[in-house]
């Protein structure tokens, strides 16, 4: 089993910054990656960023791509998503996940319950 708990959500106007945690516990280890997916009101659940844990190889939805960072602090067990440039379109509730490299949610074990980002405009 993997606890994984999101953290750093919030309000932020248009062209703001925000940085979400995932902190990971339970019986982690190297061979998986963390993604992040968001889900706004009546849309489906949409990739966002991966990187697996050891290797640090990382994965983007093309929505994101020069806007959102993902980066994982392996002695802190947390994975961060920087998300620079916000638009009013990346407002969801965003969650992490333990899995194999990839941005079909279906594929991911474990998820945590999720942090709200709401971007004005």
């Amino acid at each position: 089993q993997v606890q994984l708990v999101e953290s750093g959500g919030g309000l932020v106007q248009a062209g703001g910054s925000l940085r979400l945690s995932c902190a990971a516990s339970g019986r982690t280890g190297s061979n998986y990656a963390v993604g992040w997916f968001r889900q706004a009101p009546g849309k489906e659940r949409e990739f966002v960023a991966a990187i697996t844990w050891s290797a640090g190889n990382t994965n983007y939805a093309d929505s994101v791509k020069g806007r959102f960072t993902i980066s994982r602090d392996n002695a802190k067990n947390t994975v961060y998503l920087q998300m620079n440039s916000l638009k009013p379109a990346d407002t969801a509730v965003y969650y992490c996940a333990a899995g194999p490299l990839s941005p079909y949610p279906a594929l991911y074990n474990y998820w945590g319950q999720g942090t709200r980002v709401t971007v004005s405009s």
